[in-house]
């Protein structure tokens, strides 16, 4: 009866752990964000497992469902589509539903891309703030404005179709000297750290069309 939150590679499938692996290997079941791109990386594995989706979708019958195996004495190991269930994904409500029910969590530790990104970034990392997405509409002007006065260095996601409207945001409100870096396609093959000041960075991406997920990191 235990729910193991195993992290999983965000590019690059090597990028996995042992541990992990044995984990998967060993659990009764196991609880994927998006189970057909789950099986790419179990069958690269050799990893015969019964999936059960659970994502964004998810209703409470399919929460019950997985804390009801659980109940009965299986154990689930919880991952996402890449890195670390419960940053940035739906796995914090399964979370709190187990402890709820005094299941116990195990953690399995591995990637994680802001983490990846903050510690090539060049920028300093022993004070940060992670916001995970920013809101696409209401409060991004009021969420910005307060990184006037933020002291610690600031890391977030973005998409490709919102980014270089997030960068125009910044320069404006911001203005265009603060440091910056932007990383892209993380572990995979055309990984790119792009590094400057923010008017830097936003004039590098404009010059192409943006591809791949993106990790911001703002210096003070």
């Amino acid at each position: 009866m235990k729910l193991y939150i195993v992290s999983t590679p965000i590019g690059n499938l090597q990028d996995i752990t042992l541990r992990a692996l044995q984990t998967l290997k060993e659990v009764d079941f196991i609880a994927a964000e998006d189970t057909r791109h789950s099986l790419i990386l179990l069958k690269k594995y050799d990893i015969q497992k019964k999936l059960l989706s659970y994502h964004s979708h998810s209703g409470q019958m399919k929460l019950e469902k997985i804390v009801g195996l659980l109940k009965d004495g299986k154990t689930c190991a919880l991952i996402s589509d890449a890195g670390t269930p419960g940053i940035s994904d739906p796995a914090y409500s399964l979370i709190k539903e187990v402890l709820k029910e005094g299941i116990e969590v195990v953690p399995i530790p591995g990637a994680s891309a802001f983490l990846t990104a903050l510690v090539a970034s060049g920028l300093p990392m022993n004070r940060f703030v992670y916001l995970g997405f920013l809101p696409v509409k209401k409060g991004r002007q009021t969420l910005f404005e307060s990184f006037k006065d933020e002291k610690r260095t600031i890391v977030f996601y973005e998409s490709p179709h919102r980014i270089q409207k997030t960068l125009n945001q910044m320069e404006e409100i911001l203005g265009g000297d603060r440091k910056m870096v932007v990383a892209r396609e993380l572990t995979k093959l055309h990984e790119e750290f792009v590094r400057g000041t923010v008017s830097d960075v936003k004039s590098e991406f404009e010059k192409r069309k943006p591809k791949g997920e993106f990790v911001v990191i703002l210096g003070k």
